[in-house]
């Protein structure tokens, strides 16, 4: 297998996994569409153009690839999620229990990264007003 279809295998991958987040709660979507994007873009310009210009997806792909930001409604989407699936784990586990721990540490990691993310700014990216 070549380096390119190693990509575009993953590309499909995630799209794949994006596409199950959309329908599943507490699955990210943009995550594994934002990979998809960065894997089409080294295999397939084709793929790649698909992505960015999806009418349900592609603002948000765009926004990245553009601007390295993010929606507003996306990062409160972003950190509720986070909360919620520290939550399950803390009730699964116990609040005090090495998995709740450690997912703790993780989720806060990944908070922290998020919070450090600019707000994208639809109007002066040129990129319709709706966050997701």
């Amino acid at each position: 297998m070549t380096k390119r279809h190693g990509y575009l295998l993953l590309g499909w991958i995630c799209v794949g996994l994006g596409i199950i987040g959309a329908l599943l709660p507490l699955m990210p979507t943009t995550v594994f569409l934002l990979i998809a994007a960065w894997a089409f873009s080294r295999s397939s310009p084709r793929w790649h153009r698909w992505l960015r210009e999806h009418a349900r997806f592609g603002h948000l792909i765009r926004g990245w690839e553009e601007h390295h930001a993010m929606p507003a409604r996306a990062k409160r989407i972003a950190w509720i999620a986070l909360g919620i699936s520290w939550s399950a784990t803390a009730l699964v586990f116990g609040p005090f229990s090495l998995a709740s721990l450690a997912g703790g540490v993780c989720i806060a990691g990944v908070a922290l990264y998020i919070a450090h993310i600019p707000v994208l700014e639809t109007r002066r990216a040129g990129l319709p007003s709706r966050d997701l």
